[in-house]
């Protein structure tokens, strides 16, 4: 396995000081580099012991643990809300009571703002005792301000800290159940699902941390103010309250709102993400169906229903913001209104304190409380999604290990056997199934496709739970599984696992294994990286890949599955004899196989048909037995028959050909060493560098709508803003007249009041229309606004899938799985869910921030001067701090995908993991990919906190400049002027900092949108349709021509075929054979274009190179390698276009020995298969791809090693079905079994890349120093015997049947 770490820093943060930490000091050298060069994952710092995934995840694991046995001993229904708040109470006592602390500094600081604003409403310059006190309440303001700056973001940093460490410890948690889902638990749940829960469900917990502590702060905040209103304005404060207490019901409405809503998202995004795997995982088979089309409309319309749930979220969190920013003025409205009717007087002391105060729950009360009902509401649901695959089934083994003085006694012991992979179908997948093995011997499984054997081989796993009956395992056991698995990283580190490195071992296991002359042939050997799924490899490289690793396992007990069915004959018997009967002959072995003759060499053989066990024996008991396995058999006697068994039948090789002989010698050349070579990295994944350009907010904008409606919101926001400033101005030009008058009136009528000359309906007609304004055009803005937005994601997502669909197959083999789908679920659930919000909060508070500092600075000249001073440094910050934010959010983004990938890989491997006990080394390793995100987290929290909490200090310094300024110029303001501009002043510290967060959170979220943009200028593979069109029943002879065809993967890639002549006639029938890596499936990859050859291949004529892809693709038919079913029907796999009736389904899965097996599902053809169509065997798998080759009805068929997995009788049943079903059309055959193509009209022999011979198989058989004659001998005498018989009497009646003329020869220089 490879190590995703890198030498990283020590963290400064571990050693710094007080001081230090306290003023994020410790950062300044990584700022310092960070403005010298582009940010590298060399340059972030370890992470924290204390924040480390191991860490973090055994102690959530231990309190989940110890929850389920609590809740086991009680009887209850465990409760993982439960344990999530045990384990985080303790660290947020402390941050309450700093919570608490901050609170009360900001809601004293109103009451000093009216002292100063009575100072001036009761001016006397000659009152030197009050300019004194004034000065000491301007500076316990100032104070106050720089306190707040400085303490919040201590504490803000430690609530976002808290969310990372609980994301983390979930993902932990998720990972290490995903490790031990049983199969019936995986039916339930999807690799799509799975990675939702780790990329969107946990980050609920970076979002709720927060704004949890509002849930408190806000009523606590609430009724200290009320109190302190009650004393300055009395009752009139009620309105306020009245207006407080119709919204909070609101909000908590929309909390349950935004739950429902979130849940239908998430369930949809499930849906989504598990239908993308599938495509990404099956991209290949797709393009070659040419099923892009069914494909994109299935995604889209599940996108569109996911649409339109976050939609819906959208619209609420439209709401919250537009009740955020007019809330406060509907509450100074009701209040000061209700003021004026009850006949009190506006005076500037009255109307700024109060402002003030209210500004101080003006944050907490109408943005945090409502985000943290919504955020709390919405973070429970991803908790119970969590709970529910937390509690899934896990797998149970049975298997004990034996002490090292015992390891000779591995045994398995079976009796009575039952077993269902589904309780809802009647018939068992195992039934009545006895017997037993001990040490150093071979059991030999066979039987049809379908039959249990892969079945029988999981019961033994442990993976397929026993119902009735007695299963023991004793002794270590490993895997080798039918379908290779291997994982991103080096062929070395796919052998070894995790293990140490045993040179002279490792090399016995390659020799073994046939892979030292495919190592010799690769450019860096075994170093060589397999890339993700292992697409650099062909099946065969990657079956003996996957053998090599479980032979390389020092276990007691191999389970084998199928191992020599994707490799061709030589190397199958070179594997046999040197493996499993050399380097395994002391071990106990079960051998699942469909090459019968390498049974006599078993010592017992168990038969299984449909479940049960037909019959078990040795090989002689069951020839005599005269049961149908000796049909089967009577063909398939080796020459090792001929020598007399001495006492039981032994477990050794027989007898090697000269063949076997030289290649085996070739194999093991004593002489080789391992290449010392530093091991190659997987390519990093790409990343953008510098400023997010103007380029891509504008296209983010205008995705979804035209620059109209754009341009209509943000007259809108200047509008609301206008109209917001204009109450507040209103409010303070009010007071300001109010005062004069009674001035007026104290001077000329001996203080009777004079509130009745002002007009006050006037005055209270102009104050409703500015609110009115104000809440209207906050609503509209932020609905429209919301609307657009997700309208453009839902664009952008559509560009990306289309882009990525249109990508060559090349795109898909040099990036890993996980990171694709970290553009499709973390990136898109980004634009989704939280980039909409933060863009227009941004938008709206800095336009707010704008007016603040503009309307303080008209106050007086003077004042221009802090305000410019201010916004330089601002921006001179923001500029040495935005070149770190941005390279650490890329960092961010490009290290969360190998979590993914890692997840993916994981989970498409689960068996081999289980088996070889691996589950402790991917957990570490996944624990490693968590860290070294961790890694680039803390660095965002971290810096975020640094450039926010200068920002603060800035804003304090302005407060204290503004107060003192006021002061000095103090016969030149009104009351009214002063009270407007400090209330702004003192909301400005916490707007500011809050405008700020938004802004490198604006930032660090476009570089998702970034990522998105970027998969959606992909290169495209060739046109799906062009205007040269073929005719509609074009092809209608079938022949292929290649003239000259060199092939490679890749631009920069080796020549996997080279100068390739050759041309296949009409209704001509060809195998197409040469040793595994010969470059058969990439003959095929030339023919449909999945990478663009040199040369020219015509079809009936027609250039293919001209025409479109789409054209081309669904004229070729071919049933390929490696099996893929989708989730979906039975029918969607069938026929995804709805082309063929029921009954013409149900005649082609007759054909391929499949109806009686769909009968039997609970819903037949509308059965929904599990995801990959896990559900059904491999070989079931491939007879439901020839059923869909069987109702394309093309001219042309391809058959890449279809029959690999199935037995010889199906093997011989698809052949005749083939024959006479395809008679008439031109059949390509990639085949290891020789006796599936030995009846062809000719043979193509490929070595290398390269045609070694083309000619008719009893033509080729002639030449005995042939590579073909070589592999035909490497089959047995009898077998060989066999072959050479039907080639020959094959090629005798078409001789009969001359077609006029008898020139075999069509290689050549120039085949037109």
């Amino acid at each position: 396995m490879e190590t995703v770490t890198k030498n990283a820093k020590t963290n400064p943060a571990a050693t710094a000081g007080y001081l230090s930490k306290f003023f994020f000091w410790w950062l300044n050298p990584f700022f310092r580099i960070a403005n010298q060069h582009t940010l590298e994952e060399q340059d972030m710092y370890e992470v924290l012991v204390e924040d480390k995934s191991e860490v973090l995840g055994q102690a959530m694991q231990r309190c989940w643990d110890y929850e389920l046995h609590l809740a086991k001993k009680e009887m209850k229904t465990p409760s993982l809300r439960r344990v999530i708040a045990k384990s985080i109470w303790k660290a947020n006592t402390l941050l309450v009571f700093v919570a608490i602390f901050e609170e009360m500094l900001k809601t004293i600081q109103p009451i000093f703002l009216g002292k100063i604003v009575e100072y001036f409403e009761n001016y006397d310059p000659n009152d030197k005792e009050a300019y004194h006190e004034v000065l000491g309440y301007g500076a316990v303001l100032s104070l106050c301000s720089v306190i707040v700056g400085v303490v919040h973001h201590q504490y803000f940093f430690h609530l976002q800290r808290q969310g990372w460490r609980l994301r983390v410890a979930m993902c932990h948690l998720i990972y290490k159940k995903a490790l031990r889902l049983s199969n019936s638990a995986m039916m339930k749940t999807t690799v799509g699902q799975i990675v939702n829960l780790l990329s969107n469900d946990v980050n609920r917990f970076d979002e709720v941390s927060v704004f949890v502590h509002s849930l408190y702060i806000a009523p606590i905040q609430l009724v200290v103010v009320l109190t302190l209103l009650w004393f300055r304005i009395g009752p009139s404060c009620l309105a306020g309250l009245a207006v407080i207490l119709i919204l909070i019901p609101m909000q908590s409405m929309f909390g349950k709102l935004f739950a429902k809503f979130r849940s239908s998202a998430a369930f949809l995004t499930d849906i989504r993400m598990r239908t993308m795997n599938e495509v990404v995982s099956g991209i290949r088979i797709i393009k070659m169906y040419a099923w892009e089309k069914p494909f994109a409309a299935m995604v889209s319309d599940i996108r569109r229903q996911e649409i339109s749930s976050i939609l819906q979220t959208a619209f609420l969190q439209g709401i919250n913001l537009a009740l955020f920013h007019s809330t406060s003025k509907l509450l100074y409205f009701f209040t000061f209104t209700t003021y004026v009717l009850l006949g009190n007087i506006i005076t500037a002391s009255a109307v700024f304190v109060t402002t003030s105060l209210y500004s101080c729950i003006r944050l907490s009360l109408t943005l945090f409380f409502p985000l943290a009902v919504a955020n709390i509401f919405e973070s429970l649901v991803s908790i119970d999604r969590i709970q529910e695959f937390l509690m899934l089934d896990e797998v149970k083994k049975h298997c004990e290990a034996l002490p090292p003085t015992e390891k000779t006694d591995a045994c398995v012991e079976v009796q009575d056997l039952i077993c269902f992979w589904d309780q809802t179908v009647d018939t068992p997948s195992l039934q009545d199934v006895s017997f037993s093995l001990s040490s150093n011997k071979l059991l030999a499984v066979i039987g049809p496709v379908g039959a249990g054997k892969s079945s029988l081989l999981c019961a033994i796993l442990g993976e397929l739970p026993v119902e009735k009956g007695t299963l023991r395992v004793t002794g270590k056991l490993t895997y080798a599984s039918q379908q290779p698995w291997v994982f991103s990283g080096t062929i070395r580190s796919n052998i070894l696992f995790g293990r140490e490195l045993d040179p002279e071992k490792y090399e016995r296991v390659l020799k073994a294994c046939a892979l030292k002359r495919d190592l010799e042939l690769l450019p860096d050997g075994d170093l060589t990286l397999v890339g993700d799924r292992g697409v650099t490899l062909s099946g065969g490289q990657k079956a003996r890949v996957n053998l090599a690793r479980a032979v390389y396992e020092d276990a007691d007990l191999y389970l084998l599955d199928d191992p020599l069915s994707a490799v061709d004959a030589e190397v199958g018997r070179h594997i046999f004899e040197q493996c499993i009967c050399g380097l395994l002959k002391e071990k106990a072995c079960v051998l699942v196989t469909h090459q019968l003759h390498y049974l006599n060499a078993a010592d017992e053989i168990l038969v299984l048909n449909e479940g049960y066990m037909v019959t078990k024996g040795t090989y002689t008991e069951l020839q005599k037995s005269g049961l149908d396995f000796t049909s089967l058999l009577k063909k398939e006697v080796d020459e090792e028959r001929q020598q007399p068994p001495t006492g039981g039948l032994q477990r050794s090789p027989s007898k090697k050909s000269s063949r076997s002989q030289s290649f085996s010698t070739q194999c093991l050349k004593d002489d080789d060493q391992l290449p010392v070579k530093n091991v190659p990295r997987l390519a990093e994944e790409s990343r953008a560098q510098g400023t997010v350009p103007a380029s891509l907010y504008v296209k983010y904008l205008t995705a979804g709508t035209g620059v109209i409606w754009i341009t209509v919101v943000l007259v809108m926001g200047v509008c609301v803003e206008v109209t917001f400033l204009l109450q507040d101005w209103w409010l303070a030009y009010w007071s300001d007249q109010q005062a004069k008058l009674m001035i007026n009136s104290t001077v000329i009528e001996n203080s009777q009041n004079m509130t009745a000359q002002l007009d006050r309906d006037f005055y209270l007609g102009i104050y409703a229309g500015l609110t009115a304004a104000t809440v209207f055009f906050s609503f509209a803005r932020s609905l429209l606004l919301f609307y657009l937005l997700i309208m453009s994601a839902k664009i952008l997502h559509n560009q990306m899938f289309d882009t990525v669909l249109r990508a060559p197959v090349r795109f898909f083999d040099t990036n890993p799985v996980g990171r694709i789908l970290n553009r499709f679920s973390k990136d898109i659930g980004v634009l989704d869910s939280n980039l909409a919000f933060t863009f227009s909060d941004f938008k709206q508070l800095s336009l707010n921030v704008f007016g603040i500092v503009l309307l303080t600075a008209s106050m007086n000249p003077w004042l221009f001067i802090p305000v410019v001073i201010l916004t330089a440094v601002f921006f001179l910050l923001r500029r040495y701090y935005i070149q770190t934010s941005r390279d650490v959010k890329r960092l961010e983004g490009t290290t969360r995908s190998p979590v993914f990938s890692h997840v993916s890989s994981s989970l498409n491997g689960l068996w081999t993991i289980r088996a070889f006990g691996a589950e402790e080394k991917f957990q570490n390793m996944f624990d490693i990919c968590q860290d070294l995100h961790s890694e680039a987290w803390f660095l965002f929290l971290t810096t975020s906190r640094w450039f926010s909490q200068r920002l603060d200090i800035l804003s304090a310094l302005f407060v204290l400049f503004v107060t003192f300024g006021l002061l000095l110029l103090r016969s030149q303001v009104g009351a009214g002027s002063v009270g407007l501009a400090l209330t702004y002043c003192i909301s400005l510290v916490s707007v500011f900092q809050w405008v700020v967060r938004q802004s490198a959170e604006l930032e660090s979220m476009m570089t998702s949108l970034e990522r998105v943009v970027a998969f959606t200028e992909l290169d495209n593979e060739a046109p799906w349709e062009t205007e040269k069109r073929p005719p509609p029943d074009w092809p209608r002879k079938g022949m292929i021509t290649f003239d000259q065809v060199n092939f490679a993967y890749g631009s920069d890639g080796p020549l996997v075929l080279k100068d390739l002549n050759v041309m296949f006639r009409p209704n001509e029938k060809v195998g197409i054979v040469g040793r595994t890596g010969a470059g058969k499936s990439s003959l095929t990859s030339a023919l449909f274009r999945l990478s663009e050859p040199e040369g020219n291949i015509y079809i009936d004529g027609v250039l293919i190179s001209d025409i479109g892809l789409h054209d081309l693709r669904q004229k070729i038919t071919i049933i390929p390698q490696d099996p893929m079913l989708f989730s979906g029907s039975m029918r969607k796999n069938l026929d995804p276009f709805d082309q063929h009736t029921d009954e013409e389904l149900w005649d082609v899965l007759e054909e391929v020995q499949l109806k009686p097996v769909v009968e039997e599902l609970h819903g037949k053809m509308d059965t929904v298969l599990s995801e990959s169509g896990s559900n059904f065997s491999v070989g079931q798998r491939q007879l439901v791809c020839l059923a869909r080759a069987l109702l394309r009805k093309n001219r042309i068929l391809i058959i890449d090693e279809a029959t690999a997995n199935v037995d010889l009788r199906t093997d011989e049943l698809i052949q005749k079905t083939i024959r006479d079903k395809f008679k008439d059309c031109t059949v390509l055959t990639i085949a290891h079994r020789l006796n599936t193509i030995i009846d062809s009209d000719r043979i193509l022999v490929l070595d290398a890349g390269r045609i070694q011979a083309c000619d008719a198989p009893h033509v080729l058989l002639q030449d005995s120093e042939g590579l073909f004659y070589h592999m035909v001998q490497q089959t047995g005498k009898q077998e060989a015997a066999a072959l050479l018989l039907t080639a020959e009497r094959a090629y005798e009646n078409r001789t009969n049947l001359q077609y006029g003329h008898t020139d075999n020869l069509v290689i050549s220089e120039t085949p037109l």
